[in-house]
């Protein structure tokens, strides 16, 4: 998959920049509160490291994770054992080539993170993946957003640091490396590098694409696989309509029962 892999040092900078039930807009709150009538099974694609599985995993919902990344599973994994919660459902796994033994009541997909998978194709394969994961009647729950792309970068500029809990410090350079309005992405190149003491003790490289979506096209994107009774609405607000390209988009979408 043409997908944004986040590594150790990745996972350690989204551990401290977005820790377990760090809202996003309220976006925590929110999936909390539709998926509270659920009695079956809830699967949260592409999950990280538990910014938002755990505290619905502490709401007392039967949620299983998923996600590309044995860095984010195993860290999710390690803060649920902190948190003294029993060891959930981590599965490590494409989206495109996805085949889980469950299917699902409903799938969420917090944080935008759809939008890293930068191939077209990809994107709608794995949305078809999900759909038949669904039981009949089964709800997706997602929300997008339209990053930025008025300000490229094309050098390594805008060094920001990190400071881990056990004194170590992460400092993190970007540069966007390819930017392609017709076909709707933009790729950027992450460096980081760990420090410790004044000694460089690793380092990584991140390529992290974003392909966005227009509100009516990805309806349509929808549609086309099967969905049914879709509802877009903004910054998790079921009566407020996307009026602004700066506001976060929710879908809902249903299987056919």
């Amino acid at each position: 998959m043409s997908f944004s892999y986040y590594g150790p040092l990745c996972t350690e900078v989204y551990n401290a920049t977005k820790p377990i039930g760090h809202s996003l807009g309220g976006d925590i709150d929110f999936y909390r509160d539709i998926l509270m009538n659920c009695k079956g099974r809830i699967l949260e694609a592409m999950s990280g490291s538990g910014r938002m599985l755990i505290p619905l995993l502490e709401a007392g919902l039967k949620v299983d994770g998923l996600d590309y990344s044995t860095d984010m599973l195993n860290s999710c994994l390690a803060l649920c054992t902190e948190r003294g919660l029993p060891k959930p459902e981590l599965f490590a796994a494409d989206l495109e080539t996805l085949d889980l033994p469950y299917r699902y009541e409903a799938i969420i997909i917090p944080g935008g993170s759809l939008l890293l998978i930068q191939d077209r194709q990809a994107s709608v394969k794995a949305l078809r993946n999900l759909y038949h994961h669904l039981e009949p009647g089964g709800r997706l729950v997602l929300d997008l957003f339209l990053p930025d792309v008025t300000n490229t970068t094309p050098h390594y500029s805008g060094t920001s640091t990190v400071q881990l809990q056990n004194g170590d410090t992460i400092t993190m350079e970007s540069k966007d490396i390819e930017l392609n309005m017709l076909q709707q992405y933009k790729v950027s190149l992450i460096r980081y590098e760990k420090w410790r003491q004044g000694t460089l003790i690793a380092t990584e490289l991140q390529q992290l694409a974003l392909r966005w979506y227009g509100v009516e096209e990805f309806r349509m994107i929808l549609e086309l696989i099967g969905f049914s009774d879709i509802s877009v609405y903004a910054d998790f607000d079921p009566h407020r309509t996307p009026s602004r390209s700066d506001q976060k988009y929710v879908f809902e979408a249903t299987r056919k029962a």
